[in-house]
C-alpha cells in the first residue's frame, strides 16, 4: 500500500507540473494504417470480438505506450516491455511514426458502450470507488477516475465500456506477473490482492461504466 501512495505522489507531482502533452501523430495516416488492426479490433476501433480491447475513444498515449512496449517485448525476448504472442508480432514492424498515427487514429474514434449486470452493481461500485481497506486495495477510481475514463497525461487508460472479458484477462496477467509494463508494478501489487471472485465483479461493472 505504501508503494502504491509513494507512486501515486510522485506521478501527481509530475503532472502538476505538465499542464498539457503534446501528441504528433496524424489520424488520416493512421486511419489508412490501420486497416491489418481492423481484423480483431473492428473497422472503428470497438473489436467485436470480445477477448480483443476495443481502441475506440483510448488515449493516444497509453496505445502509444503499448506499441512500444509490445514491440519492446518482441525485440527484448519478453525481458522487457509486454509480451503478446500476436500484439507483439503485429507491432515489430512499426515504426514510432506508426505508432503515433495509429494512436492517433483511434483515440479519435467513439468506443461504443456497454451494459453492467444489475446483480454486480452494489458490490462492484463499493470496490471501484472505495477499494478495501482491510485487504490493502485502494479504489480504482482513484487513478481511473469516477467514471473509468483516466487520464492521458498519466497513461492510465480508460476502463469504462471495455469488453469484460478483456479487462478479466488483463487483471488476471497483472496478478500472476505474466503483464508487468504498468507503471512501478502498481497494478501488479493491487491485481495480487485480488479474488476471482473481485475480478469477475470488477469486469462486469466496468463494461457499462458511465
Amino acid at each position: 500500500m505504501k508503494k502504491i501512495a509513494l507512486s501515486l505522489t510522485i506521478l501527481l507531482g509530475t503532472l502538476s507540473a505538465s499542464n498539457a502533452t503534446a501528441f504528433d501523430g496524424d489520424v488520416n495516416a493512421g486511419k489508412e494504417k490501420s486497416t491489418t488492426c481492423a481484423a480483431c479490433h473492428g473497422p472503428d476501433g470497438n473489436a467485436p470480438v470480445n477477448i480483443y480491447p476495443k481502441l475506440a475513444g483510448q488515449h493516444a498515449d497509453y496505445i502509444y505506450k503499448q506499441l512500444k512496449d509490445l514491440k519492446l517485448g518482441m525485440t527484448s525476448g519478453g525481458k522487457e516491455g509486454r509480451m503478446d504472442p500476436v500484439m507483439s508480432g503485429m507491432a515489430m514492424p512499426l515504426s514510432d511514426q506508426d505508432m503515433k498515427d495509429l494512436a492517433a487514429y483511434f483515440s479519435s474514434l467513439n468506443m461504443s458502450e456497454g451494459a453492467t449486470p444489475k446483480d454486480v452493481v452494489e458490490v462492484g461500485q463499493q470496490l471501484y470507488k472505495a477499494g478495501d481497506a482491510e485487504r490493502g486495495i485502494p479504489a480504482c477510481a482513484a487513478c481511473h477516475g469516477p467514471r473509468g475514463n483516466g487520464t492521458s497525461l498519466a497513461k492510465f487508460p480508460k476502463i469504462s465500456f471495455q469488453h469484460p472479458e478483456y479487462i478479466k484477462s488483463q487483471l488476471v496477467k497483472f496478478r500472476d506477473g505474466t503483464r508487468n509494463n504498468d507503471l512501478n508494478g502498481m497494478m501488479q501489487d493491487i491485481a495480487k490482492k485480488l479474488t476471482d471472485k473481485d475480478i469477475e465483479v470488477l469486469s462486469k461493472y466496468l463494461g457499462g461504466l458511465h
